[in-house]
């Protein structure tokens, strides 16, 4: 929902970094490699109570993921950089749950499986659409610089990581703060739907 307000801040902080590893030689593919590394890392740090420790390591994450764009932006964006960015964002959105629920099965499996069932409906909604937008030669006016079409909606990236970072902050409160995301997640699915069937017609 806050994605595109979100991208000129970002451009504007991670610009003169990115400007730096680039003339360096460091690829933006290799940080997108490291980074999912990294948000891997979270999940048996959830899995072993270090909230903090996960909290660290999402947000090593997120930066890296911003990070690899602004690389790819200061040299050459690629298909296969943009391949790899949905790819494996998507990928960490939904194994990030599965550590508050190795941490807690009895409480957490439950709203972490309804919560991970939900990225299933905003995660294919969006690459779906994306498809069809891309073979129709479609662009996405409030995300220039993204790879593929970025189909917004009321769950973006920005939504997920604050929803993430107060999970860690307060993992107790854990199967709310699914439940109530995965409600939320549900209804961007519906409006993805409603957006392709009319688009589409």
């Amino acid at each position: 929902m806050i994605d595109a307000r979100l991208a000129p801040l970002q451009k504007a902080v991670l610009g003169l970094p990115a400007r730096w590893l680039a003339a360096r030689g460091v690829l933006a593919d290799h940080v997108s490699l490291a980074g999912f590394g990294l948000g891997v890392l979270a999940v048996p740090a959830l899995a072993f109570g270090a909230f903090g420790l996960a909290l660290a390591l999402l947000a090593a994450n997120r930066i890296a993921d911003g990070l690899d764009g602004a690389i790819a932006r200061a040299t050459a964006p690629t298909d296969r950089g943009a391949f790899l960015d949905i790819g494996l964002d998507f990928v960490f959105y939904a194994i990030f749950p599965l550590g508050f629920a190795l941490a807690d099965p009895a409480a957490n499996a439950l709203p972490a499986a309804v919560l991970i069932a939900s990225f299933i409906g905003t995660g294919s909604s969006f690459l779906a659409f994306a498809s069809i937008a891309a073979k129709r030669g479609k662009t996405a006016a409030d995300y220039p610089n993204k790879g593929i079409y970025y189909l917004g909606g009321l769950t973006e990236g920005a939504e997920t990581i604050a929803i993430f970072a107060a999970m860690c902050l307060f993992p107790a409160a854990f199967p709310l703060l699914a439940y109530a995301f995965a409600a939320a997640c549900a209804l961007t699915t519906l409006m993805r739907w409603h957006q392709g069937w009319t688009v589409f017609r």
